[in-house]
């Protein structure tokens, strides 16, 4: 199970890594599974399906599942220990999970050169939703516990982010994240131009010969269903 699947990328990798079994990607976006289902078709991928749900409420059928895992889709839960509970409850013990969140936001140079440029020098655009909230281990490790899992472990993922060929794929990337619609709708018209000249500046200090790249860490977490 794949929470969190968005187009559906890593739900096909692991249909394909499962041919005996099954993977079902799950994502709380309409598009978003849409999209998934047609390139599973397009790439001949047969053993995977996509449905429209929210991980933190869905009735998953109890115990169906050997493995969850989850890239960057786990963050923004309103009860995290809830909602691993219940897809802790989708795992035949001992089942495991696998998900790679993001590091403290500090620790993320994209975060905090973007936060910057849109809110000030303390890189932390006001409002949105918390793409950090499980960048502490010892906090992670704490709701894990409560939603019934053991053996929690932290991998350290420390790679790159690609943002595109060129500064304008870059910025039109950049433009598309929730933080930033939200940071720069807050703004006058006058101070979100300058905001934008702020972003594209910054982009272009890290563009190299292969594309604009700026750093990131990252935590794979595994757990396990007693």
């Amino acid at each position: 199970m794949d929470i969190g699947c968005g187009g559906g990328q890593t739900t096909r990798e692991a249909a394909r890594l499962a041919r005996p079994g099954s993977a079902l990607g799950v994502d709380i976006s309409a598009p978003a599974v849409d999209r998934a289902r047609e390139l599973a078709r397009a790439q001949g991928v047969h053993n995977v399906t996509f449905e429209c749900a929210d991980a933190q409420v869905h009735p998953f059928p109890q115990e169906r599942f050997d493995l969850a895992i989850s890239r960057f889709g786990t963050m923004f839960f309103d009860d995290p220990v809830a909602a691993f509970a219940n897809i802790g409850r989708a795992l035949r013990p001992p089942g495991r999970l696998v998900i790679l969140v993001w590091q403290a936001r500090e620790r993320n140079e994209w975060a905090v050169a973007i936060g910057q440029a849109l809110g000030g020098p303390e890189g932390r655009p006001a409002g949105g939703p918390d793409a950090f909230s499980l960048g502490e281990p010892p906090d992670v490790t704490e709701i894990l516990a409560a939603a019934g899992f053991v053996d929690v472990t932290f991998t350290d993922v420390d790679e790159p982010v690609y943002y595109g060929p060129d500064v304008s794929t870059a910025l039109d990337w950049v433009n598309e994240f929730a933080s930033t619609k939200d940071a720069l709708s807050r703004l006058d018209p006058a101070a979100a131009a300058r905001a934008l000249d702020r972003l594209r500046e910054m982009l272009t200090a890290h563009l190299s010969g292969t594309g604009v790249w700026l750093g990131s860490r990252a935590w794979v977490v595994t757990a396990r269903r007693p």
